[in-house]
């Protein structure tokens, strides 16, 4: 599921609130894939690099991998 999510993040260069929202829950409540793992750290790296613009305010920072 992360991984469809951060795909979407990656296809529209912008990463939802809701979509933010879905992986920190899905982190939070079970175990992840490799696949999932990995695609979060491209996800990470967009955001670092400005190719994709996070919704939510500044104030809560991306997923530490």
């Amino acid at each position: 599921m992360i991984d469809r999510l951060v795909k979407s993040a990656l296809q529209t260069g912008c990463l939802s609130v809701e979509s933010e929202g879905l992986i920190r829950q899905l982190l939070n409540t079970q175990l992840q894939t490799e696949t999932d793992l990995t695609a979060l750290q491209l996800l990470y790296s967009a955001v670092q690099q400005g190719r994709v613009q996070r919704e939510a305010p500044n104030s809560v920072a991306p997923p530490k991998l």
